[in-house]
């Protein structure tokens, strides 16, 4: 894979004289948070500022996941940056690429993702902690966000694969809320109604709390139905049938 530079901020990289791999590898920076680490590989996220602007700075060194693609492994970075410009293409929110590289040193399979930060934006978890603060109004308008996006997501034959509230970012304006997607490693091609399923319920099993309505709500935004519909009966009927397929296998 080639590396990347995104058009639209190639200027302030090369101002700050970040648009290599080398520079971006070198860098010292604090972590935000503790490095992951596996069989002998870690990865590492860090926060930093370019020209006024925020990005968060991924780095990993032979930390790989493995498919029928890439049976020996590739950084879990570059399915991501792969993913995040196919989400792109077909018009699914999701972060925005400045930067990605990748390298074979001393035996080492070492990959830099630099990605615009979403200041402004919340995670749904954020949210939850305080949703029984939030007026009616604003809970129905993040339910219909979430439901917008889980049938945008579907709509163009992607399934997320970890649909979870920490992964869902929104942002408020006047109309209500928009809704992002983040974290793709796992995401893959959409194979047919139970793939939908895993990932609403997924989603619904991590919140834990939303009422009936709460849920009519969500699916009223993701099948475009009144909240009244007997579809919706049908998709939570669905949703429990898993969930309790799930609470047996734990």
């Amino acid at each position: 894979m080639r590396d990347f530079v995104s058009p639209a901020h190639a200027g302030s990289l090369r101002s700050a004289s970040l648009d290599s791999f080398d520079t971006l590898w070198r860098l010292e920076l604090d972590a935000v948070d503790v490095p992951n680490a596996v069989d002998g590989g870690w990865s590492s996220v860090y926060r930093l500022d370019i020209g006024g602007v925020g990005y968060y700075l991924k780095r990993q060194s032979n930390y790989l996941s493995r498919s029928w693609r890439h049976p020996f492994g590739e950084p879990t970075f570059a399915a991501e940056f792969r993913n995040i410009r196919r989400y792109q293409h077909k018009h699914i929110p999701t972060l925005e690429a400045a930067f990605f590289a990748q390298r074979r040193t001393r035996g080492a399979v070492n990959a830099v993702l630099l990605t615009r930060a979403l200041d402004g934006w919340q995670d749904l978890s954020s949210l939850l902690c305080r949703w029984s603060d939030l007026g009616m109004a604003s809970r129905q308008a993040v339910l219909a966000s979430c439901g917008r996006l889980a049938r945008q997501l579907h709509c163009a034959g992607e399934v997320h694969g970890c649909f979870y509230p920490k992964h869902i970012f929104l942002r408020e304006h006047l109309s209500g809320y928009e809704a992002c997607l983040i974290d793709l490693e796992k995401t893959r091609i959409l194979l047919g109604r139970k793939d939908r399923i895993r990932d609403l319920e997924a989603l619904i099993r991590r919140v834990g709390f939303w009422s009936e309505d709460e849920l009519r709500c969500l699916f009223a935004a993701y099948l475009e139905k009144d909240s009244r519909s007997r579809m919706i009966e049908t998709w939570l009927r669905r949703i429990e049938a898993r969930h309790q397929y799930k609470a047996a296998q734990a």
